[in-house]
């Protein structure tokens, strides 16, 4: 399945149908869900990267317990905004996420999620090293598809 532009992967969603946000770590990817209103994101759980079809299972199973209608997937860009190596891995493992799971995918940019995460979870939270560990990269992909949630909120539904 083709990735969509993150503004038609949002008019592509059937109603009452949650959005997984998903940042394809090294070791670790992070997954996000959104509430079905598609205003808020909340982190939900670090899945170990292994084998794209294991993780394609397990992410299956997460689809089994929600109404998943999309997925948004963190796209690592360059600081400058360029598309190198890393972001072309992330694009092709997407699109096979994609097409596996036959859910409508879009990328959206991740840069410096995790060290945002990282420094609130430091600053704000004075969680301790293990413990950030634990937590940082699902709150990364929550902090992603939050950002794409608020990017391509329908400019009417801000309104009041």
């Amino acid at each position: 399945m083709p990735l969509f532009n993150p503004h038609d992967l949002r008019n592509a969603l059937k109603s009452g149908y949650r959005v997984l946000g998903i940042d394809p770590g090294s070791k670790t990817i992070g997954v996000a869900l959104s509430d079905v209103s598609l205003m808020l994101a909340s982190p939900l759980i670090g899945l170990k990267r292994r084998k794209l079809g294991e993780n394609v299972a397990d992410i299956a199973r997460i689809m089994g317990r929600e109404q998943i209608g999309g997925l948004v997937v963190g796209l690592p860009l360059s600081l400058d905004g360029s598309f190198g190596p890393a972001a072309r891995s992330a694009s092709d493992w997407a699109e096979a996420l994609s097409e596996r799971l036959d859910l409508p995918a879009c990328m959206w940019d991740e840069r410096l999620s995790s060290s945002a995460v990282n420094r609130f979870l430091i600053q704000d939270a004075d969680m301790t090293r293990g413990r950030r560990a634990e937590v940082v990269d699902k709150m990364a992909a929550s902090y992603m598809l939050q950002g794409w949630l608020d990017a391509t909120r329908n400019e009417s539904a801000t309104k009041f």
